[in-house]
């Protein structure tokens, strides 16, 4: 997997390239699927969108709005990003922070901010 950071204009072309939409986002991903059958991709993360969603809690996680360092909230987005290449999924709206993918992904980011650095 590899990740480009992007600022908020080049995101928000990206995004309406990739998906249509004109709304600036915090990460896109995409798979690319490898010749030996394996999966790779390529993720965006605009840090400056990170930034301003981590601060008003999390993009959306469902937490109770608790504010989230931009370390924290990147380290969320490559995790969001990767497990979209793999394959997984969630649904908009509510259902999003109910969603197999997104309880795999708050798992991980736990999990990796628990590590020492």
């Amino acid at each position: 997997m590899e990740l480009t950071f992007l600022g908020p204009l080049a995101m928000r072309r990206l995004n309406r390239r990739a998906t249509g939409r004109r709304s600036l986002t915090d990460v896109i991903a995409f798979a690319l699927p490898q010749p030996d059958g394996t999966v790779g991709g390529d993720g965006y993360i605009c840090p400056k969108a990170a930034e301003r969603w981590g601060s008003k809690g999390g993009g959306g996680r469902g937490d109770g709005g608790r504010e989230v360092a931009l370390e924290e909230e990147v380290l969320r987005l490559a995790v969001h990003g990767t497990l979209h290449v793999l394959g997984y999924d969630h649904p908009d709206g509510p259902g999003r922070v109910r969603s197999r993918m997104w309880r795999k992904q708050e798992g991980y980011v736990v999990r990796l901010l628990a590590q020492p650095r």
